[in-house]
């Protein structure tokens, strides 16, 4: 890979860094968790990337990419399995709860 092209990479890596904690930091307090746990669980595009990672190595360094493929991998499914879990428990919240009789 050229210099260019990972001097590019870096630098969009960098700016998405900073929009993303502008973008957090404006969300109110009430709203972060949904706001949060909804993202995590739509973020299976992911594991879609992480795959194709893992899919389109060639060249000398095939077992580097299938490396950080599956690590990749597992990394995004935590995030979406997380994800998950934090939705179901944050709409716990809102059931009504069951009386004893």
């Amino acid at each position: 890979m050229e210099i260019e092209t990972i001097m590019l990479l870096i630098f969009i890596f960098i700016i998405a860094g900073f929009l993303g904690v502008e973008l957090i930091s404006k969300v109110p307090s009430q709203l972060h968790t949904p706001l949060m746990s909804g993202t995590n669980a739509i973020s299976g595009i992911t594991i879609v990337g992480a795959v194709a990672a893992c899919a389109i190595n060639t060249g000398e360094s095939r077992i580097a990419g299938i490396i950080l493929g599956a690590v990749a991998v597992f990394f995004a499914a935590i995030n979406v399995i997380g994800g998950y879990f934090v939705t179901d428990r944050m709409l716990g919240m809102f059931k009504k709860k069951e009386t004893k009789k």
